[in-house]
C-alpha cells in the first residue's frame, strides 16, 4: 500500500494538469462539447458547495470544544485579526492606487465575450444550510458544549468531524482537479483568458504584486508573534493556492487548505481545525485588496477622478466589516460590498457592472491570497494562545 501511494500523482500536479487540460479544451472544442463541459462543471460545483457547510460545521464545532476556556477569546481574536487584515489590505491598496493609477492608460471598454453554451441539463444539489448559517451554528454549538460540559454531544461532534474528513478525502479532493479543468475550459472558451485579460494585464500584475507583499507582511507578523519560522507554514500551501486559483472560492478550497495546514509542524491541530475553516469565511484580505484597487481604477476611468482620500478611508473601514461577513464563494466579496460601492463611492450601474466583470478576471488570485493568508493568522493565533514549546498559555 505504501508503494502505491508513493507513486500516486500529488494534488498540485493534478491541479496543474487540470488547468492545462481545461485551457486546451476551452480553446479548441466545439459548442456542443462545451455544453457538456459546462454541465459537468455545474454538477461538480454543486457537489463541492454542498459539502462546504458540512466541512465548516464538522471542523469548527469540535475544534471549539477542544479549545475549552480559550474558545471565546480565540474567536474574538481571530475575528479582530480578520477585520484588521482586510482594512489594512484595503488601505495599502488605496495608497498604491493614488501612486500608480495616474500613470496607467487603460482602454475604456473590454472586448465582448463569447457566450458559453447552456448546460445540457441542470441538477442543483442545494447545501443543507448557507455558509454563514453553518458558521454561526458551529460556533454556538461548540461554545454551548463547553458551557454545559455536554460530553456526549462533544463525542458526537468528534464523530461528525471524522465522517466529514472522510468525505473530504474520498469525494471532494478527488473531484477538484476535474472541477478546475472545467472552470478553465469555460474561461478559455468565453475569451476571458485571451481577450479581456490582456486589456487589464497591467492592473492585474500590480494587484498580484500587492497580494504577495501583503502575504509576506502577514507571515512576518505571524513569525514574530509565534516565535516560529513562517516558512514552515508557507511551504505546505502550494496545493491550497493552486486549488483556490481554480475554484475561485475560499470555501471550496477549504478541504485542501486544511490538509496543507495540518502538514505544518508550526501549527497545532486544534488551531488549524479552528482557524482555517473560520478564515475561509471571515478573512478575505486578497479580495479586498483587489477590489479596492479596481474600484479606484474604474472611478478614474468612468468618472474622471479617483475618490478623495477621506472617502477611500471610510470605504476601507466599512469594507472590512463587509469582508468579515462575506460568503467565501466566487465573487462573494464584491457582491457583499456593492452597497458601499454604490453609496460611498457613488458608482452607477455601469460602474458596478464593470467592477464585477474585472474582479471576475482575477478573482482566483485574490482567493488564493485569502486562503494562504489564513495560515499566517493561524500562526499569529498560536503565538497569542500557545507558548513557543507548544503548550497552552494559562489564562
Amino acid at each position: 500500500m505504501e508503494k502505491q501511494s508513493g507513486r500516486k500523482l500529488g494534488l498540485l500536479p493534478q491541479l496543474a494538469l487540470g488547468i492545462l487540460a481545461g485551457v486546451l479544451l476551452g480553446l479548441f472544442v466545439p459548442a456542443p462539447v462545451m455544453g457538456i463541459i459546462a454541465t459537468i462543471k455545474k454538477l461538480l460545483g454543486s457537489l463541492i458547495f454542498f459539502a462546504v457547510p458540512l466541512v465548516i460545521f464538522g471542523f469548527i464545532a469540535p475544534a471549539i470544544c477542544d479549545l475549552k476556556a480559550n474558545a471565546g477569546k480565540m474567536l474574538g481574536a481571530f475575528l479582530l485579526m480578520s477585520y484588521l487584515s482586510a482594512v489594512g489590505a484595503s488601505l495599502f491598496s488605496t495608497v498604491a492606487g493614488y501612486i500608480l493609477i495616474p500613470f496607467l492608460h487603460i482602454p475604456s471598454q473590454a472586448a465582448e465575450l463569447v457566450a458559453v453554451p447552456t448546460t445540457a441539463f441542470s441538477l442543483n444539489i442545494q447545501p443543507i444550510m448557507p455558509v454563514m448559517t453553518a458558521l454561526v451554528l458551529a460556533i454556538l454549538a461548540g461554545i454551548s458544549v463547553i458551557w454545559t460540559k455536554a460530553a456526549t454531544v462533544e463525542k458526537l461532534l468528534k464523530e461528525i468531524q471524522a465522517m466529514v474528513l472522510e468525505i473530504v478525502n474520498r469525494v471532494i479532493v478527488p473531484v477538484l482537479p476535474f472541477f478546475i479543468a472545467t472552470t478553465f475550459a469555460e474561461l478559455a472558451y468565453s475569451g476571458s483568458l485571451t481577450r479581456q485579460l490582456p486589456v487589464f494585464l497591467k492592473v492585474i500584475i500590480i494587484v498580484l504584486i500587492g497580494h504577495f507583499i501583503w502575504m509576506t507582511l502577514l507571515y512576518l507578523i505571524g513569525g514574530a508573534v509565534s516565535k516560529q519560522n513562517p516558512l514552515e507554514v508557507v511551504k505546505h500551501y502550494g496545493p491550497a493556492y493552486a486549488t483556490a486559483v481554480g475554484t475561485m472560492s475560499s470555501a471550496a478550497t477549504l478541504p485542501v487548505a486544511l490538509r496543507c495546514a495540518h502538514k505544518s509542524s508550526a501549527l497545532p491541530s486544534d488551531i488549524v481545525d479552528f482557524a482555517i475553516p473560520l478564515g475561509a469565511t471571515t478573512h478575505l484580505c486578497g479580495s479586498v485588496l483587489t477590489e479596492t484597487f479596481f474600484a479606484m481604477t474604474i472611478s478614474q476611468l468612468l468618472y474622471g477622478s479617483i475618490p478623495p482620500v477621506g472617502t477611500m478611508v471610510l470605504f476601507s473601514f466599512l469594507f472590512g466589516v463587509f469582508a468579515v461577513g462575506a460568503p467565501g464563494v466566487p465573487g462573494g466579496t464584491v457582491m457583499a460590498s456593492l452597497g458601499i460601492v454604490i453609496s460611498v463611492l457613488g458608482f452607477d450601474e455601469i460602474g458596478t457592472g464593470l467592477l464585477i466583470a474585472i474582479f471576475a478576471l482575477q478573482d482566483s488570485f485574490g482567493t488564493a491570497c485569502n486562503v494562504t493568508g489564513d495560515g499566517a493568522l493561524a500562526l499569529i493565533l498560536r503565538g497569542i494562545f500557545y507558548k513557543p514549546d507548544g503548550t497552552v498559555k494559562q489564562a
